[in-house]
């Protein structure tokens, strides 16, 4: 399954949550840290929803939009 994964540059460094996931969150300095916890988070987060829940579908799209700022 693939799953919507937001990655946002904080002050202190990086955060990365899917909101397919709840409760789903790494942290980390840099960006390529916070790729690697979250790809090795969700793989555990998942296993144990499996004992309680169903595993939720992707239920998110994503799409860039181009916007002119100067109108």
């Amino acid at each position: 399954m693939k799953y919507l994964v937001i990655y946002e540059k904080l002050a202190a460094g990086w955060v990365a949550y899917s909101p397919d996931l709840p409760g789903l969150e790494a942290a980390g300095d840099t960006l390529d840290d916070v790729k690697s916890l979250i790809h090795q988070t969700m793989g555990l987060h998942l296993g144990g929803m499996r004992q309680d829940d169903p595993i939720p579908t992707s239920g998110f799209a994503t799409k860039y939009i181009k916007v002119d700022c100067h109108a």
